[in-house]
């Protein structure tokens, strides 16, 4: 008499779930990756094969017309040479303090107080904001003539005081003072309106708590209201930081394509527009590309080890 051994049910059954096999687990979705899919073919049309053809159109010399002629580091030598880019470089850092600061700040100062408005609060909310949707190149122009030396309504207000009027955009600082200003403008309702969501998401119970053991508002403004609101600034300062080192059309349309009185207003964006398209030097134009996403990741990098480093202090 022989005997058969009974198999378990549960170790015919098909894998299904957690117990499935990987690669049909991944297969089982390919209706949510086919979904997924056109992001994906974009991205690798329109942004990853770009970066990749600019960090290789980086080690060559290119006109647009001629055959590429490969130079190794040769792009980045006249780089380190090239007095215009160090002048660019400067400019784009200044400028970058001068906007990135004052906005943040500022920024920050309107979200407490509209916090604490009572009446009005979204129509306050649609006009700063309304900055930020504006066009970027009419804001430009405005703003131009807003800095004009002769009918500038800046000048005219210098002139009401009895203050001799000034050539703007026509001397060095002025040119930075009107293209930060006008940077100011355009960025504080955005960052307003992120800082106003992060004040709503703090307990209000803190601050009643504060409130009774004395704290005034200032006391209750470092004590409360920027710990908890430092993932906040973070975000802020890191977004913030990659948009101000990307200044390009402030200057491009306030003072041209040279950058203005001693390239003043010259940035890094605007000499690599300038070294593409109207030099035909792709090949450089390529490397200044490449000096700036480094640029802008060792800034990143900074603000994100001085908040994040605080944060964790705590």
């Amino acid at each position: 008499m022989t005997s058969t051994a009974t198999v378990p049910a549960a170790a015919t059954e098909p894998l299904t779930g957690r117990g499935q096999r990987p690669g049909r687990r991944i297969w089982s979705y390919w209706r949510f990756y086919l979904a997924l899919s056109p992001f994906y073919i974009l991205f690798a049309v329109f942004g990853l094969y770009p970066m990749l053809s600019t960090i290789v159109l980086a080690f060559q010399r290119w006109d647009g017309l001629s055959a590429r002629r490969f130079t190794g580091l040769g792009n980045f030598e006249f780089l380190v040479h090239d007095p215009t880019f160090w002048t660019a470089l400067e400019n784009t850092i200044v400028l970058f303090f001068m906007s990135t600061v004052p906005t943040l700040v500022i920024a920050l100062l309107l979200a407490v107080m509209l916090q604490s408005a009572v009446r009005f609060t979204n129509v306050y909310r649609i006009a700063y904001f309304i900055p930020n949707v504006t066009s970027l190149v009419a804001m430009a122009i405005f703003f131009s003539s807003i800095f004009s030396t002769n009918f500038g309504l800046v000048n005219a207000a210098l002139r009401s005081l009895g203050i001799p009027q000034q050539d703007w955009l026509g001397q060095p600082w002025g040119i930075k003072i009107a293209i930060s200003t006008m940077i100011v403008w355009q960025w504080v309702g955005y960052n307003t309106l992120i800082y106003l969501a992060g004040l709503q998401a703090i307990p209000k119970e803190q601050y009643e708590a504060a409130k009774v053991d004395g704290a005034g508002p200032v006391r209750t403004l470092f004590s409360i209201t920027l710990p908890q609101l430092r993932p906040v600034i973070l975000f802020t300062v890191v977004i913030s930081t990659i948009g101000g080192l990307q200044t390009f059309t402030e200057p491009q349309v306030m003072v041209g394509n040279s950058g203005g009185t001693g390239q003043s207003g010259m940035t890094v964006v605007l000499l690599f527009y300038r070294t593409a398209f109207l030099d035909n030097d792709y090949g450089y134009a390529a490397a200044i590309a490449l000096s700036i996403f480094l640029l802008v990741l060792l800034f990143t990098a900074i603000n994100w080890r001085i908040f994040r480093g605080r944060s964790d202090d705590r």
